[in-house]
């Protein structure tokens, strides 16, 4: 029973970082009065350019460490591209923000799979990122393997949730993205471009949910399949009202619905007596009680959140 607890603490850290990365960007969005539901497209598109630098490096014979670094760069690129091309559809044209979204996200996922398929042609493993963990601390009994056994890249998403709280609270850029988010016509009478706010929150959380995408092809699967992200985008923002908008809030969220994850995966692999169809299930229903529970408390949510502003417009 206690191997069966550490494997699972071991899996929830490392497997939290692909929801944690889309989630700090999607707290960005949301923060700046965007919610992106093609999260999960944009993952998606991460998850294929960064598969595709490491695929076509080992193909050509050339491949080292360094084009994992480049995969995650290109996806990154990738994510903050179609960020922007979101803004413009949502910002600028003001088009419908959930509509937009879901097209989006059937864009991002249907563009993926397509292309995978003209390059790749099937299922490839690639070699990726490794967990070699931190040298001395992983010999520890119990808590080396839970926390020091991770790849460099874990401990980096987990770097995040600092930086992103203190950009979002310590920064003029940070108060900017808040102000737009809230009162975006009071911010403009300030000064503050609210559009140009907007477009930038939302290249960061695209360029964010890239790099989650690319981690789960790089570092978690060492391959790219079409079901790959598995509806993590929508838990991501699901994510983002459960930790009320705040990084350390989106961390304990993240870690609570991996911990749902590892316990379906352990209940599979150690043929525990407990219904697998439920285990599966578990994390989807969380997500549903917790979007249940948070929508009835939402005093916190970015009162412009969804609603696109025009300056020309009369209030």
């Amino acid at each position: 029973m206690m191997t069966i607890i550490v494997n699972m603490l071991e899996m929830c850290i490392s497997f939290s970082v692909a929801l944690l990365l889309a989630s700090i960007g999607e707290m960005f969005n949301q923060r700046a009065g965007v919610f992106n539901l093609g999260c999960e497209g944009i993952m998606s598109l991460g998850a294929f350019f960064g598969m595709l630098v490491v695929y076509f490096a080992e193909k050509a014979g050339y491949y080292s460490g360094w084009f994992n670094f480049l995969g995650f760069l290109l996806a990154a690129v990738v994510g903050a591209l179609l960020g922007l091309f979101f803004g413009l559809i949502v910002v600028t044209f003001r088009a419908p923000q959930g509509i937009a979204g879901i097209g989006f996200q059937m864009f991002g996922v249907g563009l993926a799979g397509t292309l995978f398929r003209y390059y790749v042609g099937g299922v490839q493993n690639i070699k990726g990122v490794t967990a070699t963990g931190i040298p001395g601390l992983r010999n520890i009994p119990v808590i080396g393997q839970i926390f020091f056994s991770h790849s460099v890249v874990v401990y980096l998403a987990y770097l995040t949730v600092p930086i992103a709280w203190y950009i979002l609270f310590k920064t003029p850029w940070g108060l900017k993205v808040r102000a737009v988010g809230t009162h975006p016509r009071a911010s403009d009478s300030m000064g503050i471009n609210v559009n140009k706010i907007r477009y930038e929150a939302l290249a960061l959380g695209g360029a964010f949910a890239g790099i989650a995408g690319a981690y789960l092809s790089l570092a978690q699967a060492h391959l790219f399949n079409d079901t790959i992200i598995s509806g993590r985008g929508f838990i991501a923002v699901a994510l983002v009202y459960f930790g009320h908008w705040h990084p350390y809030q989106i961390l304990g969220g993240a870690m609570l619905f991996t911990l749902a994850q590892t316990f379906q995966a352990q209940v599979q692999s150690s043929g525990i007596a407990f219904p697998y169809e439920f285990a599966v299930m578990l994390p989807y229903i969380l997500v549903i009680v917790v979007l249940a529970f948070t929508s009835k408390n939402n005093k916190m949510s970015p009162s412009a959140l969804g609603k696109p502003f025009n300056r020309e417009q009369r209030v």
